[in-house]
């Protein structure tokens, strides 16, 4: 039997860039964003968990999905896959560590090994889109 792990997630890149965090006590880093409350819409999950991890406000009218990806979630066992559904969007303020965030870093796709499975199929679509260095 195999169990999902339903998350959203923010891509956000700059100069060739994309941003990144990392859990206080986790070895890799995620592209920010999480699991839904509830009945909470990927938008408004986005919205909550991007403002808890990285203290920013996402602008909703700019938000637009970017691309679904599945893969074998890190550090769970087998049969547990994580679906990310990953959303791009413009944002007000300045990203900083908060929350249960420890650090927050700008990857290339050199990083590409410091991020799960499920993060590496985005980090490839965006290489091969020409948008990561």
């Amino acid at each position: 039997m195999s169990v999902l792990i339903d998350t959203v997630a923010w891509v956000r890149v700059e100069h060739g860039r994309i941003l990144c965090a990392r859990s206080r006590g986790k070895d890799l880093f995620y592209i920010p964003g999480g699991k839904r409350e509830g009945a909470e819409s990927d938008l408004q999950t986005l919205l909550r968990e991007v403002e808890e991890e990285l203290a920013v406000a996402l602008l909703p009218e700019t938000v637009s999905h970017v691309g679904t990806y599945e893969a074998q979630a890190h550090g769970h066992s087998d049969g547990v896959v994580v679906r990310m559904s990953c959303y791009a969007g413009d944002y007000r303020g300045t990203p900083a560590a908060s929350s249960e965030i420890e650090e927050i870093a700008w990857l290339g796709y050199a990083d590409r090994d410091r991020v799960p499975p499920v993060d590496q199929l985005l980090f490839d679509d965006l290489r091969a889109a020409g948008e990561l260095d």
